[in-house]
């Protein structure tokens, strides 16, 4: 047994202990997403700054980019002394992305898989003849909204298909709300067109642990960015009335 495979497994024995406690497998994902967000946050916090602070200083960078313009190379060293000068790091976002990305894939390969691939908390519930349910919303988290619309019809499939809109929505929403061009939001509303076909074939108990981690993460991300404005708009504020003052002062 490797490392990986003792990861997924102590994971798994984890969310086993807490349906153990609930009482329902939907509601021990919910709650294993919310200690997941909890125990990210550091890495989440960082990420968003490092978001902000490229966001704040862009009008400067383009301006160096429509100076230096036809000097690629003078370009880059002005880019990275400006860098340095205001301590922001342009792959600051990149290094909290990258630290999640084995848990996340972790997580949908306990939680997730395909009928020739069940992952295992699929496995689990096929082995034991356990369904698993999320309260009377979703009968079995275990079956993909195509299963079910093609097995049991449009009515009883209608709350799977809630968390494929969900799901695509939960790609599409971060995209909007954060400022840049037309061609990257495009770009985000065709990646939510993938995810729908995605979610799809994907097992309910993932599109859950998706939507709940995707609405926390967005609210994170407003959150932090409204109380950072709101800070940088209070320091210059602070320094508007003492920059007046000095003027004054040399008036006099």
């Amino acid at each position: 047994m490797n490392i990986w495979t003792s990861f997924k497994e102590l994971i798994f024995l984890f969310l086993q202990q807490i349906e153990g406690v609930v009482g329902d497998w939907g509601l021990a994902i919910i709650v294993l997403t919310v200690l997941v967000r909890l125990a990210l946050m550091p890495l989440t916090i960082k990420q968003t700054r490092s978001m902000y602070e490229l966001q704040r200083i862009q009008p400067k960078i383009k301006e160096l980019q429509a100076k230096y313009k036809d000097d690629k190379e003078k370009l880059q060293e002005e880019t990275m002394k400006f860098y340095q000068e205001n301590k922001v790091n342009p792959f600051g976002g990149c290094l909290p992305m990258l630290l999640q990305m084995p848990l996340l894939i972790a997580l949908y390969q306990v939680l997730g898989g395909t009928a020739k691939h069940p992952g295992m908390l699929m496995e689990y519930l096929t082995e034991t003849g356990e369904v698993g349910k999320f309260f009377f919303i979703i009968p079995d988290i275990a079956k993909t909204p195509s299963m079910v619309y093609s097995t049991q019809g449009l009515v009883a499939a209608i709350p799977y298909m809630l968390l494929v809109v969900l799901f695509g929505l939960s790609v599409w929403l971060p995209q909007f709300l954060m400022p840049g061009d037309k061609q990257q939001k495009m770009i985000g509303g065709y990646m939510a067109v993938v995810m729908l076909w995605f979610g799809w074939s994907a097992p309910a108990g993932v599109l859950l642990y998706w939507d709940l981690s995707s609405v926390w993460g967005v609210a994170q991300q407003q959150i932090m960015m409204a109380s950072m404005k709101r800070a940088h708009a209070d320091d210059e504020i602070v320094q508007e009335p003492a920059a007046k003052a000095k003027g004054k002062k040399k008036n006099k």
